[in-house]
């Protein structure tokens, strides 16, 4: 194609990046392709595709998320997981509402966007009164805090969704890691696939906006991933993530190797092609600080898994990764984001993207 701006090595990654840039949907023979891309030249191509996407759309303003890992207990197996239930050697802890709401405070303080309230499957929370306690919890956190909420709590029932609704609370995250239900049930011992995909679908219907998210590195082959872009795409997710697979200490894929990182950010570069008007997290839990600048550079626009230091909190890959060191801060975040070129948003910015978000969903 004559004075593009993408003229390649081969004609079919320019005809490619000319198609997302034009975006218009790619066929999964494309998507496939531009996965098994290995050379430098043509992943700084795809990488630099991707930014451009993500400029058009959010100009180079970054949003920032805390994150509140509440309970480390969980009633669940997933074999992944270093808090799964038989793990003897991982730190359990249930932060009190107290606790919380001054982790909380701190990161709105520090210039958060947007607060991530997460747990594992605590028992705690799924006996009787569990639901209740819960929303209670959340109730408290917004009033602290006023800050738009994501939850993160597993399975709940469709009336404890529509009350967290009526609480104000925005995002609902329920991550598949794949949709390959033979891998799913490898991954997620015991767990109902259709259940988990329907518990989205049903936080969709009740007005939730949904963040989907996959896990590279634990089997998953390239078509694979071409079908958890597709149902991503059917369930209309509108924060749509990848995270490495970090090996566990007592867990059954302890010895399983962490992934080469140039998947992942092929992964949210193809994330950004399909999706380019859509929230795409890098996350601090993967590599720390370290590794914020090459998801960035590969079209992510969402830092997640922002902790106060010396609060007891901890994340969940790299549970306590840099995390007292101070190096998983906003103001640490900010401070490489102008690095880049690129800096945090302002909360005006991030709320009229929620509301310009939720209205195409009504």
């Amino acid at each position: 194609m004559s004075g593009s701006k993408y003229a390649g090595p081969r004609p079919r990654l320019e005809r490619c990046l000319e198609k997302a840039l034009a975006e218009r949907p790619l066929a999964d023979e494309e998507i496939l392709f531009l996965l098994g891309l290995e050379e430098q030249e043509e992943l700084a191509q795809l990488f630099k595709a991707a930014r451009l996407l993500r400029e058009r759309h959010f100009g180079r303003k970054i949003f920032l998320y805390g994150f509140l890992l509440f309970s480390t207990w969980c009633r669940n197996r997933c074999r992944f997981c270093c808090y799964r239930a038989p793990n003897s050697l991982v730190r359990r802890y249930r932060k009190t509402r107290e606790e919380l709401g001054e982790a909380a405070v701190r990161l709105a303080q520090s210039g958060v966007h947007l607060l991530d309230l997460t747990m594992g499957e605590d028992p705690l929370y799924y006996r009787e009164g569990g639901e209740e306690r819960l929303i209670d919890l959340v109730r408290f956190i917004k009033s602290k805090t006023g800050l738009p909420l994501m939850i993160s709590p597993g399975t709940l029932s469709e009336a404890a969704l529509a009350a967290l609704v009526r609480e104000g609370v925005q995002w609902f995250a329920c991550y598949q890691e794949t949709h390959n239900r033979a891998l799913f049930n490898r991954l997620r011992l015991g767990q109902d696939y259709d259940y988990r995909m329907e518990m989205k679908r049903a936080a969709r219907r009740l007005g939730f906006l949904v963040e989907e998210g996959i896990l590279a590195g634990v089997g998953e082959t390239p078509a694979d991933i071409v079908a958890s872009f597709r149902a991503m795409a059917e369930l209309g997710a509108q924060q749509v993530r990848v995270m490495s697979f970090i090996p566990q200490a007592g867990t059954p894929l302890q010895d399983h190797p962490t992934p080469p990182r140039l998947r992942e950010l092929k992964i949210i570069a193809l994330l950004r092609l399909l999706f380019p008007d859509r929230l795409i997290p890098a996350s601090l839990d993967v590599d720390g600080i370290e590794g914020l600048k090459t998801r960035m550079e590969a079209g992510a626009n969402v830092v997640t898994s922002i902790i106060p230091p010396h609060s007891g909190l901890q994340g969940v890959s790299n549970s306590t990764l840099q995390v007292d060191e101070g190096f998983r801060t906003a103001e640490k975040v900010s401070v490489e984001l102008a690095k880049m070129g690129l800096a945090a948003a302002t909360a005006g910015e991030y709320a009229r993207w929620l509301r310009q978000a939720q209205r195409k969903i009504a």
